[in-house]
């Protein structure tokens, strides 16, 4: 089966900086690699022949660096924005997408084995599949509960909940391109309220593994941290 992948990787890393004064946050090293080199190697580990990238911020450094694929075997060429796109418009500017395609992040580290989420979306024939991640939020407050006349009804220290949240990994098909509009910007939020009201659903995966998003400063040094230990899990030889 012939995969193709669209890498969003035209941000422009504000909550990045000081980092991404310099780079664009894609080219940002985890361990010997940029991060988006890093999800390269595993698309293309996972069969995927054609990647685009869509670039924006710092395009050129990007561009200098991967090329077209050739020093990895893979075909790449880019979609370039003049103007910021949001996180699906860039969709609209490529004209040869097929009638599934993968759409991800550019900062994302994850063991999420991307040829199977590209192959059970394909198997499904979902209009769009989100890969998800739940994660446990704590209050660092006392919580009270209520009635309407005031009156405590209840009370949780500091309790949990949990959320299924986007890892910004996504397969798209031609059915939900159909929604992208033709001008503006359009965000992924933007396409699931749209798609909800079409009554045509988004399909959502949980994933138990691996999944870090490097935007903010923390998160971008934990995962210097854990990509040293794990990287065999991340990238096969």
């Amino acid at each position: 089966m012939s995969r193709r992948a669209v890498i969003l990787a035209g941000g422009m890393g504000t909550r990045l900086r000081p980092y991404t004064v310099v780079l664009p946050k894609p080219l940002m090293p985890i361990g010997d690699y940029p991060i988006l080199e890093v999800i390269i190697r595993q698309l293309i580990s996972g069969g995927f022949q054609h990647i685009t990238l869509a670039v924006n911020h710092q395009a050129e450094l990007i561009k200098a660096f991967f090329q077209d694929g050739d020093k990895w075997g893979v075909r790449i060429d880019y979609s370039l924005e003049d103007q910021p796109l949001g996180t699906m418009g860039p969709l609209r500017l490529i004209k040869d997408l097929p009638e599934n395609f993968l759409v991800m992040n550019g900062d994302i580290l994850t063991d999420l084995n991307y040829a199977d989420f590209h192959d059970t979306h394909v198997r499904e024939g979902n209009i769009f599949t989100i890969s998800s991640k739940t994660r446990e939020h704590r209050i660092d407050y006392g919580v009270l509960d209520t009635n309407e006349a005031g009156l405590l009804t209840g009370f949780r220290e500091k309790p949990t909940a949990e959320y299924k949240v986007s890892m910004g990994v996504y397969m798209v098909s031609s059915g939900a391109v159909e929604h992208i509009p033709q001008r503006g910007a359009y965000g992924f939020d933007q396409l699931m309220l749209d798609l909800l009201a079409a009554g045509k659903p988004a399909t959502v995966r949980d994933f138990p593994g691996y999944w870090l998003d490097i935007g903010r400063p923390d998160d971008y040094a934990l995962a210097i941290e854990q990509f040293e230990t794990m990287q065999s899990r991340f990238l096969n030889g």
